[in-house]
């Protein structure tokens, strides 16, 4: 199994009370989360989640997020959320290619 830390943002399709398993949507991709770890997050299909885990790639290349902190953030501006992203990404790849030049 390969482990990467994985922070995941979707809309809630499906959640299975008894595996404690979610499938969140964001657009064409969807992916699984676990959720057993969780506490006091209350889960209603069609709201909004965010989840910070291990992303683990299982044998058969099936992926799914083993959460550590999971949270409703319905009401969300996702427009501000999703420029706010791409500055964090714009400066993570500067920072990263200053220090492989020094």
């Amino acid at each position: 199994m390969v482990y990467l830390t994985k922070p995941s943002k979707g809309w809630l399709q499906e959640y299975c009370v008894d595996t404690a398993v979610a499938v969140i949507v964001d657009g064409n991709v969807s992916l699984r989360i676990d959720t057993q770890h969780l506490r006091d997050v209350h889960f209603r299909l069609g709201s909004f989640y965010q989840f910070i885990g291990e992303l683990v790639i299982q044998p058969d290349n099936n992926a799914i997020l083993q959460a550590r902190v999971g949270r409703n953030v319905d009401g969300l501006d996702l427009n501000l959320y999703n420029q706010s992203l791409q500055l964090r990404r714009q400066f993570e790849a500067d920072h990263m290619s200053r220090h492989k030049t020094t």
